[in-house]
């Protein structure tokens, strides 16, 4: 015969001392719809003696007015109503306590409020409850749900196979259910701590053991809770203070922040980023609360600088010592859960911490299906994101971002994604070679000034027959960018002029040797490029480059360090197909199978110049007739004796 609680039986009610204890531990409840969560929570509170006095007897007398049954859930439905009038997110944060700590339950609606909130640590959770239907079974969204919690890295996790009583209580069933999850799991390296039977509505597990389930030997729910571990504040990480708002006050411009990670105290000397404005912290300011000279992780204050530097919401305060990356793009896993597909080609908004900046998709490694963890497979020209879908992708913004990855500091290390004006995915940065500058370049010496030669320009162009100039061959893999170049060199050279090339391949072999191929990377190795060929032209050298260089705005910032007419721009024109043929060094080939999926060009963006020094169609011109058609447009002959400009 089954067990039956009824709601008047509250097994921790008789509590020695009714005191709440000062630990706090924040959870979530995630689970499919109508597999029993708000009644799990009902019962919850209700088993654990933390509902308020009177408030179970009176919603027994409503339902008995209304001649409906009492529902748990409803239990739930009228404490996130009294409350939510007092609540300032999206998530309604309901309290409970056990004889070891207090809990605080973030229950959200759905997914789009509970991953905003918890991108946006308006709600971080430490530890989760994952309920699982026993008539049901494990669903899609049982499987997204969990790759959810995986993704926003939450790894306390139990899992609760609920409404035991309409399976009989069966051991075989929930072993049936475990295995089956467990093995979803185990492929992102998930472990849950525990699965334990419940029935809900009874009471079944939650606060004291049933006697329907004696093949059970663990733990109660409540149990298993107080098992679970508090995290500590991130003090011992680098500070990470983003900037929420500024306030004026008498003659006092007080920058407003919860300081998510490390600590902070007055004297420390901030770096303010992006854009890396500097300042000594003057004062830490509190509300309601007496002035202390220090705070720490978790801690809303207010700071005063030294100096009045202009800063706005969005900046991230960091020390010197460890700043943060900055920079217009990385690499992450998004979730997304928007109406309309994540495409390419498209702004969307990003929000990380208190940052907001335009973004776009860069390009698309791999697309998931969050449900059976399967790379999904598309045409090229169908690339894009689905609803419940994840992707390995790499993000553009259109201004720099501070940002850490993921595995490094949580609160600057993941984002959401804004479709319009609807919270429609969030990820987490993953690691790569970002760019991060180093504590001596906050302390550059702006007075200094470029050292002059005896030698001028125009005398170098008298000894060498010509001025120095850059021609930059840019185009996709295959369009014939190096043949062109050591040709092109040759014939300089053959002429008695000086000319040098500057060869991606030998490049990547020496001074960009610490680089790879993210989007970030290619930025670094083009600036680091254009300066060297910017000292050849100096120089008096014609310098030959032959990079892919993919995006305009890096060939762009080429240009600008040049002078006038120094910088020749040809773009090598050729049909994907005709490249793919030549496929020197088997680019296509690695990225038909993902081995080359960054790339420019067979599986990445390509950008070709909107206004070119020169275009050539190199999918019908010989090397030797591109060669021509450059010296042609640089005048030069056997009996030039400059190059004009």
């Amino acid at each position: 015969m089954q067990e039956t609680l009824t709601p008047n039986e509250t097994p921790l009610r008789q509590l020695e001392s009714r005191s709440i204890p000062v630990e706090q531990l924040k959870i979530v409840i995630v689970g499919h719809v109508d597999h029993g969560k708000s009644t799990f929570v009902g019962r919850l509170f209700h088993d654990t003696g933390s509902l308020p006095e009177g408030k179970l007897e009176q919603l027994q007398k409503v339902a008995e007015r209304r001649g409906v049954p009492f529902e748990w859930a409803n239990l739930m439905d009228a404490l996130q109503s009294e409350r939510d009038q007092n609540i300032t997110i999206d998530t309604a944060q309901i309290w409970f306590h056990t004889k070891k700590r207090q809990y605080v339950i973030i229950d959200a609606p759905g997914h789009k409020e509970f991953l905003k909130n918890m991108v946006t640590g308006a709600a971080n959770a430490e530890a989760a409850l994952l309920v699982i239907d026993a008539n049901e079974g494990v669903q899609e969204q049982s499987r997204r749900h969990g790759y959810l919690l995986n993704l926003l890295g939450i790894r306390q996790m139990a899992v609760l196979v609920n409404k035991m009583d309409l399976q009989d209580y069966s051991e075989d069933r929930f072993n049936q259910i475990e295995k089956e999850y467990r093995a979803f799991l185990r492929t992102m390296a998930v472990t849950p701590k525990i699965f334990i039977p419940i029935a809900a509505k009874h009471g079944d597990n939650i606060a004291s053991l049933s006697k329907n389930t004696r093949w059970w030997n663990g733990p109660t729910v409540v149990e298993m809770l107080d098992e679970f571990k508090v995290a500590e504040p991130p003090r011992d990480q680098p500070l990470r203070l983003p900037i929420q708002d500024v306030y004026r006050f008498d003659e006092r411009r007080i920058l407003a922040g919860r300081v998510e990670s490390g600590s902070i105290k007055v004297g420390d000397r901030l770096v303010f980023s992006p854009g890396n404005k500097t300042s000594v912290v003057k004062t830490i300011e509190r509300w309601n609360a007496p002035s202390r000279d220090e705070a720490s992780a978790g801690q809303s204050i207010g700071v005063t600088l030294t100096e009045q530097i202009f800063v706005e919401r969005g900046a991230v305060a960091t020390l010197e010592v460890v700043p943060p990356y900055e920079a217009t793009g990385f690499k992450a896993r998004v979730f997304w859960l928007g109406r309309n597909p994540f495409r390419k080609g498209k702004l969307y908004k990003l929000k990380l911490a208190t940052q907001e900046v335009d973004c776009e998709i860069d390009t698309i490694h791999k697309v998931i299906d969050a449900s059976s963890l399967e790379t999904i497979s598309r045409k090229e020209k169908e690339i894009f994101v689905g609803r419940h879908e994840v992707a390995e992708l790499s993000i553009r913004t259109k201004r720099p971002i501070a940002f850490d990855a993921h595995s490094e500091i949580v609160a600057t290390g993941r984002f959401v994604i804004v479709d319009g004006l609807e919270v429609s995915g969030g990820g987490i940065i993953a690691e790569d070679k970002y760019p991060r500058r180093t504590a001596d370049s906050s302390h550059r010496i702006d007075d200094y000034w470029r050292s002059h030669g005896k030698v001028t320009a125009e005398q170098r162009a008298r000894r060498n027959g010509h001025l120095g100039r850059v021609v930059w061959l840019t185009g996709i893999p295959g369009s014939g960018k190096s043949s062109i170049a050591t040709d092109l060199e040759r014939e300089l050279f053959n002429m008695g002029k000086q000319a040098f090339v500057l060869d991606g391949d030998n490049i990547r072999h020496g001074l960009c040797s610490d680089l790879a191929f993210s989007p970030q990377d290619r930025k670094e190795s083009l600036r680091r490029v254009g300066e060297i060929a910017k000292l050849f032209a100096d120089a008096g050298l014609i310098c030959i480059t032959a990079f892919v260089s993919p995006h305009r705005a890096d060939r762009e910032l080429v240009r600008q360090m040049l002078m006038d007419g120094q910088f020749v721009e040809v773009y090598l024109n050729a049909r994907p197909e005709v490249c793919e043929q030549r496929d020197p060094q088997g680019l296509y080939a690695k990225a038909r199978t993902n081995e080359g999926k960054e790339f420019s060009g067979p599986s990445a963006p390509y950008e070709p110049p909107l206004e070119p020094e020169l275009e050539l169609q190199t999918d019908k011109l010989t090397v030797a007739e591109s060669v021509a058609r450059i010296l042609e447009y640089l005048h030069v002959g056997e009996d030039d004796s400059a190059i004009s400009i």
